[in-house]
């Protein structure tokens, strides 16, 4: 129970369904705030409060569980590194992977619990090799993509009581009938961890600063940066280049090279991606495909699916789309889908652009 108003009507459905229930909120800072700003926060003690109110209204246990020195670990410590790498990662795939589905899961079976009830909007079917992993109801809302990560065994321990409601506003409409203090709550958006949303300025710290190039497809240096780390696929703005384009057209960041310190820079054509692939993939709930199939892929989070081959060959996922992805930066996480249903995913590890570099 992250103390929102998602988790709350979750628990109250899985109350309602016959199920005991035991209402657990994640510590995942040892830091946390006080208070929220906005729709910003991470761990604090009014999301806290918040979670245990509706545990009361609803007549449960509560619990509050620390993982903050998982969540370090393999949540804010993996971000700083992908970022190291050079690599755009998405940090609420890895909490999924590794907290909420993971370290929660585990504990929770080890004290006698079957599953792991969440607020996430996503549904579960019970088809004939296991249960399928699909997409919710209300496609605005969706969280099948930060989901991919969970495999058979995870989805045979969960439950999505929402994944079925038609939209946002009848779980909060469900909420206020319920006595739920939480019913017009604002969602969370932002990276939980940074919550004054400055990514920069927190990587910076983190990182530290190295003043590079920026050069262009050519190897031509077009200007200097502050730390590479700053700049992320398809960026724009703030690049503060001191040679213009020969067409006079604005440039895009096409590749950020963390060996180098360098910046690549070039047109917006130049972001078109003819293909992707990664080794690091999993299945959610299906058997390993074999060869070349056919699959939607999306890779953010709210991104429109696009249509595309896939082929794994010696350890290596490779996805060519029909039309080119825009773009696409490594690190990260491509999901496949067969309809709505969730095939698998994997992390992006090597790119090809679609416009030649003489272009």
């Amino acid at each position: 129970m992250s103390g929102g108003v998602d988790s709350a009507v979750a628990a109250a459905r899985a109350v309602e369904a016959g199920h005991e229930v035991v209402g657990v909120h994640l510590a995942l800072s040892r830091a946390g705030g006080t208070l929220r700003t906005g729709s910003r926060g991470c761990c604090t003690i009014e999301d806290a409060m918040d979670a245990r109110r509706a545990a009361d209204r609803l007549g449960i246990p509560f619990y509050v569980w620390d993982f903050s020195e998982r969540f370090r670990d393999d949540v804010i410590d993996d971000f700083v590194a992908e970022y190291r790498a050079g690599r755009t990662p998405n940090p609420c795939m890895r909490c999924n992977e590794k907290i909420k589905f993971a370290a929660l899961l585990e504990r929770a079976i080890e004290l006698g619990f079957d599953a792991v009830c969440t607020g996430h909007y996503a549904t579960l079917v019970d088809g004939p090799q296991g249960l399928e992993l699909h997409r919710a109801s209300d496609a605005a809302k969706d969280q099948s993509y930060v989901l991919g990560v969970l495999n058979a065994e995870q989805l045979a321990h969960t439950h999505f009581p929402l994944g079925a409601t038609p939209s946002k506003a009848l779980v909060r409409a469900e909420a206020e009938q319920r006595g739920l203090t939480v019913a017009h709550k604002p969602d969370s958006h932002d990276i939980c961890f940074i919550p004054d949303g400055d990514t920069r300025g927190w990587l910076a710290e983190k990182v530290g600063a190295e003043r590079g190039d920026i050069v262009d497809r050519t190897g031509a240096v077009v200007g200097a940066h502050d730390g590479a780390h700053a700049f992320t696929v398809g960026q724009r703005r703030g690049l503060q280049l001191g040679v213009p384009a020969p067409d006079g057209k604005p440039r895009f960041v096409l590749e950020v090279r963390p060996v180098s310190n360098t910046v690549v820079v070039g047109p917006k054509e130049a972001l078109a991606t003819a293909q992707i692939a990664g080794e690091r993939y999993s299945w959610a709930g299906r058997p390993q495909p074999a060869g070349e199939f056919a699959c939607h892929v999306q890779i953010r989070a709210h991104a429109d699916p696009v249509s595309a081959t896939a082929t794994l060959a010696d350890g290596l996922l490779t996805v060519v789309p029909e039309e080119p992805f825009d773009g696409v930066a490594p690190g990260q996480t491509a999901v496949l889908y067969d309809g709505t249903r969730v095939i698998g995913q994997f992390t992006i590890d090597r790119t090809v652009s679609a416009v030649a570099v003489d272009a």
